[in-house]
């Protein structure tokens, strides 16, 4: 009687009583114990055979869940496939999801193409076409046998005079170029920087292909003719966007940290004799941990794994420029 009561609550005067799912259940479930006889007698809302009718659709809708097949649905992907295919869109940025497909199918890895375009959406990675183009940085790594960059490095000396220094690096062994340092860098003096540097890398058989340099205003056309005609394509960076340049820009601040900012330059010839030691010392000795701490011009030496060789180091120290740069040999 009491949830008759809260039925009746829930209506608006003057309407009809209407019995949600639940009140219907509900009453089914406390009533069908009684006999009919007794039905009769109660006070309800609904007639007797209605509730009973409930009472009969309830249990017929237990049934009807009970011996209805749950429906599993997919398997979720194995997590070794999901990262295979986050590998391979990943590492080849022209590969739509169909593509991907398909070389899971080469290599015997059965899954639906709808599951690939899945797993790429979840990981929030564009599909072909919008990672046909190559993104820089995975130009410059696959290009870095094949590329240099070249900058200006502006410097004062004791005098007040300024200097400009033009060098090149080899992106793929880090080798520097110091191709010279002038007060002013002229059209001709800048071409010529530019024509000894061809005549260089045709001594060593580089096979260079692009030049990354920036928007200086240094940079004559005669530059960029000179090593067009050398087959030496030159590629601007973005207007201030140094990331563009980045090893050549690191470089700029590791000559500054380890040479210019330590050494008072009184001229012209001492700043080329500086730079010429430096160069010597960063292809030659100073190891570089962009590249697995290799040096440019002198491979690794083999590890020492002798335990008396070990015991017995004599290491001796070689100071270049009055001890502003130290390199450490071991004694003949």
């Amino acid at each position: 009687m009491r949830h008759q009561l809260a039925v009746l609550q829930r209506q608006l005067d003057g309407q009809q009583v209407r019995f949600e799912p639940v009140d219907r259940a509900w009453l089914a479930a406390l009533l069908h114990p009684l006999p009919t006889t007794a039905l009769r007698r109660l006070r309800l809302l609904a007639r007797p055979d209605t509730v009973l009718q409930w009472h009969r659709d309830l249990i017929a809708r237990r049934h009807a869940a009970a011996s209805r097949p749950r429906r599993r649905g997919r398997p979720r992907t194995v997590r070794s496939i999901r990262a295979l295919v986050l590998r391979l869109a990943r590492e080849n940025g022209s590969w739509g999801y169909r593509r991907v497909h398909g070389e899971l199918l080469t290599l015997g890895i059965k899954v639906a193409p709808s599951t690939v375009w899945e797993i790429l959406r979840e990981a929030g990675i564009d599909l072909a076409p919008d990672r046909a183009a190559t993104p820089w940085t995975d130009f410059l790594r696959s290009q870095a046998h094949a590329l240099l960059a070249a900058d200006f490095i502006e410097i004062v000396t004791l005098t007040g005079a300024r200097m400009y220094i033009l060098t090149v690096i080899e992106h793929a062994s880090h080798r520097i170029h110091v191709l010279g340092v002038t007060p002013q860098p002229t059209a001709a003096w800048v071409g010529q920087a530019a024509r000894n540097l061809v005549m260089d890398l045709e001594d060593t058989g580089g096979k260079v292909r692009y030049l990354i340099r920036d928007r200086d205003g240094k940079y004559p056309a005669l530059f960029d003719t000179i090593l067009a005609d050398a087959g030496v394509k030159v590629a601007r960076s973005g207007v201030q966007v140094p990331r563009m340049n980045a090893i050549m820009e690191r470089w700029v601040r590791t000559c500054r940290r380890e040479l210019l900012d330590r050494t008072l330059i009184w001229n012209h010839r001492h700043l080329l004799h500086a730079l010429r030691e430096y160069e010597r010392f960063y292809n030659l000795h100073r190891p570089h941990q962009g590249i697995a701490n290799v040096r440019p011009l002198k491979p690794l030496p083999e590890p020492i794994t002798d335990p008396d060789q070990l015991a017995r180091l004599n290491i001796h120290r070689r100071d270049r420029l009055g001890g502003v740069l130290h390199q450490y040999e071991h004694t003949a």
